[in-house]
């Protein structure tokens, strides 16, 4: 029934949506930096599962938040995470985003060798030393090949690695293997994902590292 619907201001839905996740998410706690990041991800999807299933490694809040403050480079393995991201906040920092996937080169060279399109994106944008964070909500080709190529010291450790591909080939594995390393990272476990929660996360980084800014 209309009558029972609440009516919010505009400028007030995102914060009345924050209250709503933090009351459901009850007595839970969570260290300070992880907690604007599954907030941001839960207000992203209404998926309370990310508060189990969200891997954030020792280091990894505290390195790509020192990248972004650094003007860096972040690379998506589609344009839907590229969209998300908010470049405003990112441009203020001297940042900026790329995605690759529909480039003339990486067409053809995928093409010719068989692959996809996003595992030879990543092998172009392991070229580029601005690039400093992976964000990879789609396809787990380009996070096996990411880690491939650092295993094999053929391109520098990224600052962080947003690894939330979703599907059912390859997508736990190829998760797993940022799980167990010491690459600083952000892993959606298990088969859920996509594109708006890697850049959901992006995003929960960009504004805290703003928020400091302002204090």
């Amino acid at each position: 029934m209309l009558k029972d619907i609440e009516i919010v201001a505009p400028l007030d839905i995102e914060k009345r949506s924050f209250e709503i996740i933090t009351e459901e998410l009850g007595d839970r706690k969570f260290p300070k930096e992880w907690e604007n990041i599954i907030k941001r991800v839960i207000h992203t999807t209404a998926d309370f599962e990310y508060a189990d299933n969200l891997y954030i490694s020792e280091t990894a809040v505290e390195s790509g938040i020192n990248a972004l403050k650094s003007g860096c480079t972040i690379v998506t393995d589609t344009t839907m995470v590229m969209s998300g991201i908010n470049k405003r906040v990112l441009g203020s920092l001297g940042g900026d985003v790329k995605c690759f996937i529909a480039d003339e080169d990486i067409k053809e060279e995928a093409k010719a060798k068989g692959i996809t399109r996003s595992a030879v994106a990543i092998d172009k944008a392991s070229r580029d030393k601005n690039i400093k964070i992976y964000a990879v909500g789609n396809a787990p080709t380009a996070l096996i090949r990411l880690y491939e190529l650092i295993e094999k010291g053929e391109m520098e450790k990224p600052q962080l690695v947003v690894g939330v591909p979703v599907g059912f080939v390859n997508v736990v594995e190829s998760k797993e293997l940022f799980v167990n390393s010491d690459i600083p990272c952000i892993i959606a476990r298990g088969r859920k994902g996509g594109s708006n929660v890697g850049a959901s996360i992006i995003n929960a980084l960009l504004y805290t590292v703003s928020e400091n800014r302002r204090d």
